[in-house]
């Protein structure tokens, strides 16, 4: 196995790539270019971003948590790096194979606008070829935002007392490149970094779960606030307002298929694979697969696993409200992507600040 270390933007070496500006969609290897060398370069990229979007701060400073995800869901070469779906989860063990590992299916949006936002970065970063997995490692020393109010969870993660507690100790964000798709295939977070958390915060005892994936706060708004498109999506989209009841009337109909039963963060059923629904955001990020299952009769499976077709009429309100849902999400991002295509230097990244000191090592 061979693994190189850099230091923050100290990458400045491997070629003219790095310039004012930082590049905001990978370009497909040169002729020749060793497939490490195009990881490297990768790498360094989203190094370089995820530090200036989301650098080392107070784990309860909201500001820079906001900053961070704004930053990452709307146009970065984090969430352009990332292939149609990833799985996610935590590495609770190095030496199990990701076939065998429990990890969650998102789409771009949820993993760059709910997920990573919850970790800081200060650009150090690692690759190493895993030969048993046939896929690149990129580690980026991290530390994990625990001292957020619960709304900016995407659940609670809490529910597992296990879970919270290796999100705390987080050290190392774990990103699996393929080279086949050129994008990430699998996205993890790890206690087992060789370094200790990148910023050091006290435990935080978060509230008893009392079983509620969602709930109403005392203002009468929708909690988690990060599921709602919340922060995310611009305040004026003609939308916004009507995708969080949309969901609410395609949730009614994911409990009257049982989708609920499966599809929670719990995950009750122990799948290796599993989709989340509770959420407007969660739905949003797999409503056109669920919706090609459910025309399928794929979902949902009884108690052995089978597939368990609905019955007509239970079918049919779940299609209707999930395609009022799923229309109601695509106009809603056409609006989003024509308000940037109008305004494009709003939504440009900072320009990087190269350090002087290059360090690198090959062991």
């Amino acid at each position: 196995m061979t693994k190189l270390k850099f230091s923050l933007l100290a990458c400045a070496f491997v070629g003219s790539w790095i310039t004012a500006q930082a590049q905001t969609v990978p370009l497909p290897a040169a002729a020749g270019e060793d497939p490490q060398g195009r990881v490297i370069k990768v790498a360094a990229q989203i190094a370089d971003e995820l530090a200036q979007l989301c650098p080392v701060a107070d784990a309860a400073d909201q500001a820079a948590f906001d900053k961070c995800r704004a930053g990452l869901f709307r146009d970065s070469q984090f969430k352009r790096s990332l292939q149609n779906f990833v799985l996610w989860g935590r590495q609770r063990d190095p030496a199990v194979k990701l076939s065998d590992a429990k990890l969650t299916q998102f789409g771009p949006d949820v993993l760059a606008g709910m997920y990573v936002p919850l970790f800081m970065f200060n650009g150090q970063f690692s690759v190493n070829y895993v030969e048993r997995e046939g896929l690149y490692q990129i580690r980026l020393e991290t530390a994990f935002r625990n001292g957020l109010t619960p709304g900016q969870f995407p659940y609670p993660f809490w529910h597992d007392s296990e879970k919270w507690g290796m999100y705390e100790k987080a050290n190392d964000l774990i990103l699996w490149w393929d080279v086949k798709t050129d994008r990430v295939k699998v996205a993890q977070f790890t206690v087992f970094g060789a370094h200790p958390p990148i910023q050091a915060s006290a435990h935080v005892t978060p509230p008893k779960f009392d079983g509620q994936w969602r709930w109403t706060d005392a203002q009468g708004r929708s909690q988690p606030t990060v599921t709602v498109f919340d922060g995310l999506m611009r305040q004026d989209n003609p939308y916004l307002g009507k995708l969080d009841t949309a969901y609410k009337s395609l949730a009614l109909r994911l409990r009257e298929g049982q989708c609920m039963d499966c599809h929670v963060p719990n995950n009750p059923d122990g799948m290796k694979r599993l989709v989340l629904l509770q959420t407007p955001m969660h739905a949003a990020s797999e409503i056109k697969r669920v919706m090609d299952s459910v025309r399928k009769d794929r979902m949902p499976r009884d108690e052995l696993g089978m597939e368990n077709p609905l019955d007509a009429h239970t079918k049919e309100a779940l299609l209707n409200e999930g395609a009022a849902f799923e229309r109601l999400v695509d106009l809603a991002k056409q609006w989003e992507a024509g308000q940037s295509a109008a305004a494009p230097a709003a939504m440009k990244p900072v320009a990087p600040t190269v350090k002087s000191d290059v360090t690198a090592s090959v062991n």
